[in-house]
């Protein structure tokens, strides 16, 4: 397995795609979780993460950019929630050949305003009763899913099936499923003594990144440029980081300027 570094991400080929979109090539390096893709500085359109050995999708930083994520032959059976306020912009997810199990484990996906495209064949998910109908009716936006046009006429059969009791009852049990799941995903990272951030910090939010720029061109020393650089690539504050605002009146910060300390 190979660890998904900063430099392994900046060493991997980059090119323009068929859909005149910047991609980058993470395909088939055996990464086992997603980490410190803030190092792409958000500079793609589309990542591609196929044939490694992912077990969730989870840990994205902040990429408004980001429209595709391609996670083909994986080993992914969860889905983080909140990912759509990372990569608002996403709009097509191919997680074909992985292991998601139930109509809950999609529950996340719903969240994205803008995603019109899911490859889901080659999941267990795939063969439930009513697979289709419950993605009609569950993401309106949806236009493909495995490929497949979602036309008019199944949203209609989907919205007449959810109105009985049959379909009435499936929307209840995903429902129960999704809080089941989310609550023993939140008690096993508390178990783990982790929160979001793959070293028991947390994800740099776009106003944390913003500060942690303004704080390197405000640096003292080349081993500070260097930290802060790290910090920001990675898309993580460490778990004792802090940003301090100090006020400029007692000449506090770097050089008594009202900077942004940054301890840790």
């Amino acid at each position: 397995m190979v660890k998904l570094t900063p430099e392994l991400i900046n060493q991997s080929m980059q090119y323009i795609n068929p859909c005149r979109e910047r991609e980058l090539d993470l395909r088939g390096y055996k990464i086992p979780q997603i980490e410190n893709l803030g190092a792409t500085l958000d500079q793609f359109d589309t990542i591609d993460l196929s044939d490694n050995d992912l077990r969730k999708l989870d840990n994205l930083p902040h990429l408004p950019r980001l429209k595709c994520l391609l996670l083909n032959n994986n080993r992914i059976l969860r889905i983080n929630e909140g990912l759509e306020e990372a990569v608002p912009n996403l709009s097509s997810v191919i997680l074909t050949g992985n292991n998601l199990q139930e109509l809950s484990d999609l529950e996340p996906l719903a969240a994205f305003a803008k995603l019109d495209t899911i490859c889901l064949l080659i999941n267990p998910v795939s063969t439930k009763p009513n697979y289709r109908e419950y993605m009609a009716y569950k993401f309106p936006q949806l236009r493909l899913l495995d490929f497949r046009k979602i036309k008019q006429k199944d949203r209609q059969a989907a919205q007449e099936f959810f109105r009985t009791k049959q379909g009435k009852d499936m929307l209840k049990d995903v429902s129960r499923k999704s809080k089941m799941s989310a609550a023993a995903a939140m008690a096993a990272e508390a178990g783990n003594g982790k929160g979001r951030g793959s070293d028991g910090g947390r994800l740099a939010n776009p106003e944390d990144m913003q500060r942690i720029r303004e704080a390197i061109k405000r640096a003292s020393s080349l081993a500070e440029v260097e930290r802060l650089s790290q910090i920001l690539q990675s898309g993580q504050l460490p778990e004792k980081f802090q940003h301090e605002q100090e006020p400029a009146q007692n000449g506090a910060g770097h050089n008594g300027s009202g900077a942004v300390a940054m301890d840790y």
